[in-house]
């Protein structure tokens, strides 16, 4: 219940954000907007808390909690509504939508990589998935990634077509909150040329490594393919003394 307000309360302070509410491009004080949503001062505290995380907002000492104008500049490049750390949920552009094309889904024995990658063992299996994600029609990353059965057994090519990080966190109450990841540039493939309509010339980023619960464990080993005109990386740095 206390997730679900602070999802409440982040979604709609983005909402006032977005629709340019606040003036100053500054938020109101903690106790005011504690009594405006009605909740304790300690849960207005998070909420601020995960949407400084995000890089949404930020605190100035002594002077209040500010906008990011990053944000408003290219939502696209923060994070999703949610709590899961989704990099395919992560990339979206207001006006176009988004959609999912699954490329494969199947169920495999896991190797020794795997082993070792999702802490598994010789007895267990993992799904692989690939899966193309569309902006209006523009595909913009092939995504290749093994999940273990066990963590989500009832995974399905419906639930596939949908964003995945939102499925485990609404239904299975689970949340993908830290990764591992590589971030390189390579010369495009004859797959990525065709899938992702990009010329013999042009390069694709890749983003692999390992997406791990909030428990720790380990939920998908992953590798993306990224058409270089979407491949953007954000980092939110505190440098302290």
């Amino acid at each position: 219940m206390a997730d679900l307000v602070y999802r409440t309360i982040m979604h709609d302070i983005k909402e006032k954000i977005v629709n340019k509410e606040y003036d100053g491009m500054r938020l109101p004080d903690e106790r005011s907007l504690s009594e405006h949503y009605q909740v304790s001062r300690s849960s207005m505290k998070r909420a601020l808390e995960l949407l400084a995380q995000e890089g949404i907002v930020f605190k100035k000492r002594g002077s209040g909690t500010f906008i990011n104008p990053l944000y408003l500049k290219n939502r696209g490049l923060f994070k999703y509504e949610g709590s899961n750390l989704g990099i395919t949920d992560s990339f979206s552009v207001p006006g176009k939508s988004q959609n999912i094309e699954l490329l494969d889904y199947q169920v495999i024995k896991t190797d020794d990589d795997l082993k070792q990658d999702l802490f598994l063992t010789s007895s267990d299996f993992v799904y692989k998935i690939r899966r193309l994600p569309l902006l209006d029609d523009q595909p913009f990353l092939i995504e290749t990634g093994f999940i273990p059965i066990k963590i989500a057994p009832d995974l399905n090519p419906d639930i596939l077509k949908k964003s995945l990080f939102n499925y485990l966190e609404h239904q299975k109450n689970k949340r993908v909150t830290k990764s591992f990841l590589t971030i390189t540039v390579e010369p495009s493939t004859l797959e990525d040329q065709v899938k992702l309509m990009l010329e013999p010339n042009e390069p694709v980023g890749i983003i692999e490594g390992i997406f791990f619960l909030d428990d720790g464990t380990p939920f998908e080993v992953s590798n993306m393919r990224v058409h270089y005109k979407y491949m953007k990386y954000n980092s939110f740095v505190n440098l302290n003394k």
